[in-house]
Parts: C-alpha cells; sequence; structure tokens
C-alpha cells in the first residue's frame, strides 16, 4: 500500500482526499518509482482546486513533477537504486502523477539525477526550472550574450521567473524583475536581480513601439505585459514566451519584429526532447548552487498540498514548493 493525493468529482466539482492505494492501481508503465519528493507548479494549483482543464479524466493522482529512486524496472536502462527525475509527458493531467509515494511511468519520460543533484534540488528546479533554463537557452540561441545589455523576467516571483533571475545573473547577465508583490523586491535582488519593475508599470498598454530597453526577455504571463515587453525590446532581441498567468492574448502589432527584427521563441517543457532535457539538467546543476536553491525552497507535507494549490493560483506563493513524501 502507498500514500496517494487523488483527485475526483463530485456533483461537478473537484475533490482531494488523502488515500492509501494498493500497487495494482498504478497505471500501466516500464517503471516503478519510490517518489521522495515532488513540487506544486501553477499547474499543479489549477488541477488541484479545479480551477482550470488541467486533468483529462478521474480519478487522477496530480502531480507533474517527481523525484525519487527506481524500485522496478522492464528496461535494461534503468536499475532499481538508480536516481531520477520525471517532468512533463502529461504526468499528473493524463497519467498519474507525483504527489504519491509510487509511481509507475514510461522509461522515456525519466531523466537521470545529476551527479551532484539530490531528490529535494531537483523539485525546487522542477517543471519549472526546466522551463527558465530552456527560456535561458533560447535566449542563448537568439544571441542575446550578456554584454548586449539588460534581460527582463515577468512574473519574476514565481517559480521560472525566480529560477530565471537566478540563472541569468548567474551566467552574467543584468536583470530587470517583473513583479506584482512589493514584498518581493529583496528576495529577488538576493537571487540576483538588478533592477526591481512593478507589474503595473509593465501593464499599461504599449504604443506598437516604445523606447528600446530589453536585450531580451523570460515571459511567464503573455497578456499586455508580454506586448509591452516586445514594444520594448531592442534591435535584434529574443523574447522567451513560456506562460499565461495574466492572458492567454497577445495585443500587439507586427511592428517590434518587421522594424526591429525581435524574435518571439515559445518554449515548452513537457515534450521536451530527451537530449535537449539532459543538456538543460547538466546546467541547472552546474549554474545553480545549493545557496540559491536554499533562497527557493519551501518544504510541505502531501496533507498541505490543498491549501498551497489555493494560495498558488492566488498568486500568494513566492519560489518553489516542494513536498516531501515521507513528512
Amino acid at each position: 500500500m502507498f500514500k496517494a493525493l487523488v483527485l475526483d468529482q463530485k456533483d461537478g466539482k473537484t475533490i482531494s482526499e488523502i488515500k492509501q492505494l494498493d500497487e495494482d492501481s498504478l497505471p500501466p508503465g516500464e517503471v516503478i518509482v519510490e517518489v521522495s519528493h515532488s513540487s506544486l507548479n501553477y499547474k499543479d494549483g489549477l488541477a488541484v482546486t479545479g480551477k482550470g482543464k488541467i486533468v483529462s479524466h478521474y480519478p487522477m493522482v496530480p502531480g507533474i513533477d517527481l523525484a525519487g529512486t527506481v524500485r522496478e524496472s522492464s528496461v535494461p536502462e534503468y536499475r532499481p537504486g538508480d536516481p531520477v527525475i520525471v517532468t512533463g509527458w502529461g504526468v499528473g493531467e493524463r497519467h498519474w502523477g507525483g504527489f504519491a509515494e509510487l509511481a509507475r511511468v514510461q522509461a522515456g519520460w525519466l531523466v537521470p539525477m545529476p551527479e551532484g543533484m539530490d531528490a529535494v534540488q531537483a523539485m525546487v528546479i522542477g517543471t519549472a526550472g526546466l522551463t527558465a533554463m530552456l527560456c535561458v537557452m533560447a535566449l542563448e540561441d537568439g544571441h542575446v550574450t550578456p554584454d548586449k545589455g539588460t534581460v527582463i523576467v515577468t512574473g519574476a516571483s514565481g517559480g521560472v521567473g525566480s529560477v530565471a533571475v537566478a540563472l541569468l545573473a548567474r551566467l552574467g547577465y543584468r536583470v530587470a524583475a517583473v513583479t506584482g508583490r512589493a514584498t518581493s523586491g529583496d528576495y529577488l535582488q538576493q537571487l540576483g536581480a538588478s533592477e526591481i519593475l512593478s507589474r503595473e508599470e509593465m501593464s499599461v498598454k504599449p504604443r506598437p513601439l516604445e523606447k528600446q530597453r530589453w536585450a531580451g526577455s523570460v515571459d511567464t504571463v503573455g497578456g499586455v505585459i508580454l506586448a509591452r515587453v516586445l514594444a520594448e525590446t531592442q534591435f535584434d532581441g529574443t523574447v522567451a514566451a513560456c506562460g499565461l498567468a495574466a492572458s492567454v492574448d497577445l495585443p500587439t502589432t507586427v511592428m517590434p519584429f518587421i522594424l526591429r527584427n525581435v524574435r518571439l521563441q515559445g518554449v515548452e517543457s513537457v515534450q521536451c526532447p530527451f537530449e535537449r532535457r539532459k543538456i538543460a539538467w547538466r546546467r541547472l546543476q552546474q549554474e545553480l548552487p545549493e545557496s540559491v536553491l536554499g533562497e527557493m525552497e519551501s518544504l510541505i507535507s502531501l496533507e498541505q498540498v490543498p491549501e498551497y494549490a489555493e494560495k498558488i493560483t492566488l498568486g500568494q506563493v513566492r519560489g518553489r514548493t516542494v513536498i516531501d513524501l515521507k513528512r
């Protein structure tokens, strides 16, 4: 038997309950992982609270991230005791996820734990950190180097934003951080931000082109803020867009693209190819020291997930929330 948080629906409403399940109830897969830690992402918050159409069917064990060790494997690539990470691939949405002590998954979804990283650190990073690293790599692909100027990060207090700020600062970029939380300034400066901008300032509807301010951007929010970032991006800049916390709309024009050669690069981590995942995880281990990860880390138990799921959907969670399955 193992403990799990299970989502179901009753009278059209999503309900969550901690249950003891039998191993035979696990969905099909090639590898069984003993999960030691998971993490709470914005998408998990939407799933647990029922505020978003995240889950494809019920009952469902949510949790789009998990880290632990292999318990059983039917493939030669993984053996019992191997430390592994799973992010993406519909885990926690279409396939039972990480909010449980056991998970059965496909071998192709696993990434070996980078040497020098443990499960807590992996889940401080999680999908949010992987996405942030992929955004940084997109900026690098767009030839946005530290000497080109300031990189702006929107939604900087959230999971993706926090890791992006820390990574960019560590790599030598000057970082401007946008946040809607007046109390987050010190936190973002500790992560490496050189400039703090208010969400209100960046939410003012822009003209088609504004003064050139940014060499590049990591945008996690979409909407008017992304439109303003694009209008303020300097010639030959790159904007890596990975989120929609504010809006799915993009009220902009073609002007930044055809007059300033701005590149808007979408970033998606769910189905990121294995080799690029491995590169990203290796770089995360190299570029994020334990002290920086500690600044972002908050540990909770599985029983606390519903409470924190509500908080994260309301923008009341800072940094990264890690779930200790043994707590």
